[in-house]
């Protein structure tokens, strides 16, 4: 195969550079309609209409007594396992655990000069729900990525709804989910699942949030729930972006591209840039050499004609400003002196530095999410973490001399914004203040 190849001074590159970063913005806007018939289905009609979207979109017959899978098959699922296949789990979950450990928030408390009492309070959130895809793979990482932030920040219900697939498939996932520690596992997919989760059927009791990757129908279906219950990002179709200079090896930067590229929806993005033209070369070479014996290497054709392309750039100043623009996904940085460019970087999923950390370094065992914000959203998204569990509660608890101190200046802001009543609230107990002895109390 012969990669896309541009330079970024050339027209040809800006108009795919638009085309890339337009896409994004209408990616859901073909499916909303179907999208909200199957939300409103499950709305209305709970279990039945999950039964029947199921058999209707993955060939699964159902009832409503099989949605859910008994506590006995997830912990046979796991003894079954191979004992490396189990163990490779659980140090990934080992490992999962001990990172997002350090990504939990912690409340405070403090007095302030007037002595009023602040803080902040941080609680987890009591039921989740988690999305695990399913379709032409079996995702037992997804399932650790997914629960144990989940299970460290405290939350007592982790609720997993993955499609209706082949008994040797969700093995694998049963397992991890009983290694992960989720409490409730659903056999439904696709955005009937998301509608479930949200509005409750039934079977399935709503929950508080949804997190999970999954196709543009399981992400526009979050997006249009959003309100009823919260939603994690839009986490879509893999995406890698990597930059590198002439010390990489054309080989691995050509697997790595790979790596993300066979995920097997279509719409994946595989993107090098680099200052070096014989690089690009390469690693086109490298591509054809290392998609002879790949079983998915379809897929990753098809990836490489519709998203990928190899972009040759002035220098590695203009690569940073370049990727920046895009926010990919996975940002590998296959370049000398990774750490001093990943300073310039503000605008990617997970950033891999240095050639001896490929992205599926991170998807399976390194400890930080793999749950990533994709379509441009790292713009402003953060990747999954023991944070995106827990609610914030604030603390106010005045005393009389706070109000006495600050309650005039209270009253005068709420008729700034012609507030009355917020006013008269205060002035109340400035007047209660000035009625009785002047002291001071909690």
């Amino acid at each position: 195969m012969t990669m896309r190849q541009y330079s970024s001074r050339s027209q040809d590159f800006k108009e795919w550079l638009n085309a890339l970063l337009t896409r994004r913005d209408c990616a859901y806007d073909g499916i909303q309609g179907a999208v909200a018939a199957i939300v409103e289905a499950v709305r209305e009609r709970g279990d039945e209409a999950l039964v029947e979207l199921t058999e209707r979109y993955d060939q699964v017959s159902l009832n409503r007594e099989r949605l859910r899978v008994k506590r006995t098959d997830l912990t046979r699922a796991r003894e079954s396992l191979p004992r490396a296949d189990r163990q490779a789990l659980e140090l990934a979950a080992r490992r999962i655990r001990d990172f997002h450990r350090r990504t939990l928030e912690k409340g405070f408390q403090y007095r302030d000069a007037l002595g009023i009492r602040l803080g902040q309070i941080v609680q987890p959130l009591q039921r989740v729900g988690i999305y695990v895809p399913g379709g032409g793979a079996a995702y037992p990482s997804t399932v650790l990525m997914n629960a144990i932030p989940a299970q460290v920040a405290g939350v007592p219900e982790i609720v997993m709804v993955c499609p209706a697939t082949a008994p040797a498939s969700q093995r694998v996932v049963f397992a991890a989910a009983a290694i992960a520690g989720v409490t409730e596992v659903y056999r439904v997919g696709g955005a009937q699942a998301v509608a479930a989760l949200a509005y409750g059927t039934q079977t399935i009791r709503r929950v508080d949030k949804i997190v999970g990757p999954g196709n543009a129908y399981v992400q526009a279906a979050k997006r249009m729930v959003y309100g009823v219950a919260d939603i994690d990002m839009a986490a879509g179709p893999s995406e890698v972006l990597v930059i590198a200079d002439d010390s990489a090896d054309a080989a691995w930067v050509a697997a790595d591209l790979i790596a993300q590229a066979e995920h097997g929806s279509g719409d994946e993005a595989a993107i090098l840039i680099t200052p070096s033209a014989r690089l690009a070369d390469a690693v086109d070479a490298a591509l054809d050499r290392q998609l002879i014996d790949l079983p998915r290497a379809e897929a990753v054709r098809v990836v490489m004609e519709r998203r990928g392309a190899a972009i040759v750039v002035r220098d590695l100043e203009e690569a940073c400003e370049l990727a920046n623009q895009i926010a990919p996904e996975h940002l590998e940085l296959e370049v000398q002196q990774a750490g001093r460019w990943a300073r310039k970087l503000h605008a990617a999923g997970a950033i891999f530095l240095g050639a001896h950390s490929p992205a599926p370094f991170g998807d399976y065992i390194a400890g930080p999410n793999h749950v990533l914000p994709t379509g441009g959203w790292a713009r402003f998204a953060s990747p999954l973490g023991a944070y995106d569990f827990v609610k914030r509660s604030s603390i106010i608890q005045a005393t009389p001399t706070a109000l006495r101190k600050l309650g005039p200046t209270v009253a005068r802001l709420a008729r700034m914004e012609g507030f009355e009543g917020h006013a008269r609230a205060l002035e109340q107990r400035l007047e209660a203040a000035r009625r009785s002895k002047p002291g001071d109390g909690n």
